[in-house]
């Protein structure tokens, strides 16, 4: 039984802003996406390098890093419509560049200007979540985020390589700009004023700016320059590098904590005073390191030892990412139903279960047995991400929202810059042991893969433990209470 103070209905403009937004990102996720299989037709067309040529993801994850970690700022000071308007004007600029796009460097220009508009779209989607949707509701509506997360990039590289298969790569901008254009077109009339959040006007802070290029930026291109040192990249460079950003992520936070006694910060990291939103951090760390590890791993495992095409790996991560995705709206529901806690403690263990089969692999073992396995991998992760930000937000007071789901969005850009480094340094190092000792390159990329997984199956695992820290049920925080946060 409900009253006025705890609805449980969504009213339809809402479900309308929610619904564009959904759409929103699952268009621009679904763009990140394309390019994990287009950089060999790339280096061919382009002239180019396999190194240079990782530029358009690096240049990528960098903008991500540092343009998100001020999302929670601009949320605070344009709203929802402004900034839903600013984020894909970015996105279809950065599209319509690629697609006119005569070199190489003007492509990179693309994809960076394309990072603006998707490092503001999903702290976006979080905040308006949590702003517009009764606590009631919150579960079913995050597995819909799930939806976004996980399909988008299960369709992304089949989509991609059914593309390059019959076109040149122009079309996986040209395809996407009009869905854009429109999808954008409609949102300008339907997020009215009442879909924004409260506008504050924080003085902006340039030196937390520059902080966040020094420190979130230094961080994530150290790290990838440290997973370069085994196939060799220089080690005092990336070292240095690294230590730069770390010194800068440093500097950063003791900036905001200066900047919080005047509710100025860029990045207000009050919201670790919430233990569920603290821990819930943690756990999607850990859980995104392993997983984004994964990612890289699983496809030249395929490649180097299965010897599938890039077609037919895109086609065997597709089963996965769709059931992810699917999963989502029903986990939501059992969220709602049952709280937190029963959920991770089955994500964890199957994701646990899934990396631990891979550390078994082998140059016989079959494809079936990898795609089965990629299968219960994802699966876990859908009992994980709803979960996840739905109690770590859930905790926040309203306020805090929008920094909340920007800290979330940035721990994973840096969980997964992480995870991908210990992988592909672990990956290199194995590799290189085995064919040292004589082993073929399909040995030596068997067990190095096997390797890099077994470090997933330790991730997980320590994740499955975290999981029973996570106290706090679907509905222990209503709406309307007081703030745990002093402000």
């Amino acid at each position: 039984m409900t009253d006025n103070h705890h609805p449980t209905k969504l009213d339809s403009a809402s479900s309308r802003v929610i619904i564009l937004l959904l759409i929103s990102a699952f268009a621009v996720i679904l763009n990140e996406t394309f390019m994990t299989v287009a950089l060999p037709r790339l280096m061919r067309d382009l002239d180019i390098t396999a190194s240079t040529g990782q530029w358009l993801t690096t240049a990528f994850l960098l903008t991500m890093a540092v343009v998100i970690p001020v999302t929670g700022m601009l949320m605070n000071r344009f709203g929802v419509r402004k900034l839903y308007i600013l984020a894909m004007s970015f996105f279809i600029t950065g599209t319509a560049i690629g697609a006119a796009a005569i070199g190489f460097w003007m492509l990179v220009l693309a994809r960076i200007i394309q990072a603006f508009g998707t490092a503001i779209m999903m702290p976006l989607l979080m905040t308006t979540i949590m702003t517009l949707v009764p606590p009631m509701m919150r579960g079913r509506i995050m597995g819909r985020v799930t939806i976004s997360m996980s399909v988008a990039p299960a369709l992304g590289p089949a989509i991609s390589g059914l593309i390059l298969s019959v076109l040149s790569w122009h079309w996986l901008f040209i395809l996407m700009l009009p869905i854009a254009i429109t999808v954008t077109a409609i949102g300008v009339t339907q997020i009215k004023s009442s879909a924004q959040t409260e506008n504050n006007q924080p003085k902006i802070d340039l030196l937390s700016i520059l902080l966040t290029v020094v420190g979130f930026g230094g961080t994530v291109y150290g790290l990838n320059s440290i997973g370069e040192i085994p196939s060799g990249g220089s080690a005092a460079r990336a070292v240095t590098v690294l230590a730069v950003g770390l010194l800068g992520l440093g500097a950063f936070i003791w900036r905001q904590k200066m900047l919080e006694r005047t509710n100025g910060a860029l990045l207000d990291l009050r919201t670790f005073a919430v233990a569920s939103f603290s821990r819930s951090v943690l756990l999607i760390a850990v859980s995104m390191m392993a997983f984004f590890g994964a990612l890289l791993v699983i496809p030249i495992f395929s490649l180097e030892v299965l010897k599938l095409d890039t077609l037919a790996i895109g086609l065997m991560l597709l089963p996965g990412g769709l059931i992810e995705g699917l999963l989502g709206p029903p986990v939501g529901r059992l969220f709602d139903r049952f709280g937190a806690r029963p959920l991770l403690v089955l994500g964890t263990a199957l994701v646990a279960s899934g990396f631990w089969g891979m550390s078994f692999f082998t140059e016989g073992s079959p494809v079936w047995l990898m795609t089965t396995l990629y299968i219960v991998l994802s699966i876990g992760l859908a009992f994980l991400f709803t979960p996840l930000f739905a109690v770590g937000l859930g905790g926040l007071p309203p306020q805090l929202y929008g920094y909340g789901s920007a800290t979330f969005s940035t721990a994973q850009q840096l969980a997964g810059a992480a995870g991908t480094t210990m992988f592909t340094m672990v990956l290199a190092i194995v590799g290189a042991s085995m064919r040292s000792g004589g082993a073929s390159v399909v040995e030596s990329y068997a067990r190095g893969s096997a390797t890099a997984f077994l470090v997933g199956a330790v991730l997980s695992t320590i994740a499955f433990a975290l999981a029973f820290t996570v106290k706090q049920d679907a509905h222990s925080r209503e709406a309307g209470n007081p703030s745990p946060v002093s402000h």
